[in-house]
């Protein structure tokens, strides 16, 4: 354990993957209350914008410390159960490999295809939409995912201050359109999350501060993780090959590999709740913990190794809901671009990626056929 520098600073920054697990499986010692705060402040600017628009985020599912919190992620995993994921992946299919031909067409006519947005952006979206039961348009979509990015930022970057006020506007302007979409939910017949968290006893700032992050990390991270992905397989830097990837086993495979060093969400936060000690250490009440989810650790004889490819998902009773749907859509999606792009390498200058406290990605992968 140790502390870093620059923009971790603030945080006791915990790497060894077995304190990693202990600090999660002790939420009475390291709460989850930080988990959702902005690492920038917000300034007044930017409060005033979000405070105009009622935004609110009280603590319900990733940041809830309480004793409602069981209750509340029973109702949500109701939407996720293992035979649903199984269930819908014929779906996720269907939108994999449509985007996957479309992809191939315009490589095919262009000579080159950028593959986050021709075949990671939407899939993740469409498919978490129907699950929670709920339907949106195709222009709520391609919004649903501007503002998804301008959040992660917000709550997870470091924006200066024009920057961020203009993060808030469009948190303000996200907010506004889930509360609509909220009540038009409760009031549907159909089954539905939204529906459901009303008849569970939830109030509707609660409602849209459960919605407001379930649906940017019910999708996003996952068209990050796909990403990441199509890079490293396209860059040539995976223990499979693009063409291998085409089969099942080994676009799993892929996946999981990236899953435990680099994956879409490398670190996650906790704080300490009260005086406590973690790995022989004491841990004052209030200090801020940065745990490192996935990554590649120093071995005794100076090699490397990555983390086991599930902590990237987090562990104990806070462990993300989605971990099998976003697994098995990240291969679907992988499989199907590999097998319709029979050859794929990377085109172009190497790409920004996206480097929050918190996610991770290339925010393009330009590939050739040739």
């Amino acid at each position: 354990m140790s502390r870093t520098m620059n923009h971790t600073a603030p945080f006791h920054v915990v790497r060894d993957p077995k304190v990693v697990r202990d600090v999660l499986h002790r939420p009475d010692d390291f709460s989850p209350a930080n988990a959702l705060v902005a690492v920038t402040p917000l300034s007044g600017r930017s409060l005033r914008v979000l405070q105009k628009a009622a935004f609110a985020l009280p603590p319900i599912l990733a940041s809830n410390d309480s004793p409602t919190h069981p209750g509340i992620r029973k109702v949500v995993a109701g939407f996720f159960t293992p035979a649903t994921v199984q269930a819908i992946e014929p779906r996720i299919r269907e939108l994999a490999r449509k985007a996957a031909h479309a992809a191939a067409l315009e490589l095919e006519a262009t000579g080159t295809v950028e593959l986050v947005n021709a075949v990671a952006a939407l899939p993740p979206a469409q498919i978490m939409l129907e699950l929670l039961g709920v339907s949106i348009s195709h222009d709520e979509l391609l919004a649903l995912k501007a503002w998804s990015v301008d959040s992660l930022e917000l709550f997870w970057g470091w924006p200066e201050p024009e920057r961020q006020l203009e993060l808030a506007h469009s948190a303000a302007e996200f907010y506004d359109w889930l509360r609509g979409l909220v009540r038009r939910c409760t009031q549907s017949q159909e089954r539905n999350l939204f529906a459901a968290l009303d008849q569970h006893g939830l109030t509707l700032p609660e409602i849209c501060s459960l919605g407001y992050f379930l649906l940017i990390a019910g999708q996003e991270t996952t068209t990050q993780l796909i990403s990441t992905v199509l890079y490293r397989l396209a860059e040539g830097n995976c223990p499979v090959t693009w063409q291998d990837a085409a089969a099942q086993g080994p676009a799993r495979a892929a996946v999981r590999h990236v899953l435990a060093g680099e994956s879409s969400v490398p670190t996650w936060r906790r704080v300490a709740a009260r005086d406590t000690h973690l790995n022989g250490e004491l841990i004052p009440a209030g200090a801020e913990i940065l745990l490192e989810l996935t990554g590649n650790h120093k071995t005794p004889d100076g090699g490397t190794r990555a983390t086991d490819y599930s902590l990237a998902f987090g562990s104990g009773v806070h462990r993300c809901l989605g971990a099998k749907l976003a697994e098995l859509e990240a291969a679907v999606v992988i499989q199907e671009a590999a097998a319709a792009i029979q050859q794929a390498r990377l085109a172009g200058e190497v790409p920004e990626w996206l480097r929050l406290l918190s996610f991770q990605a290339p925010q393009i992968v330009l590939v050739t056929g040739q």
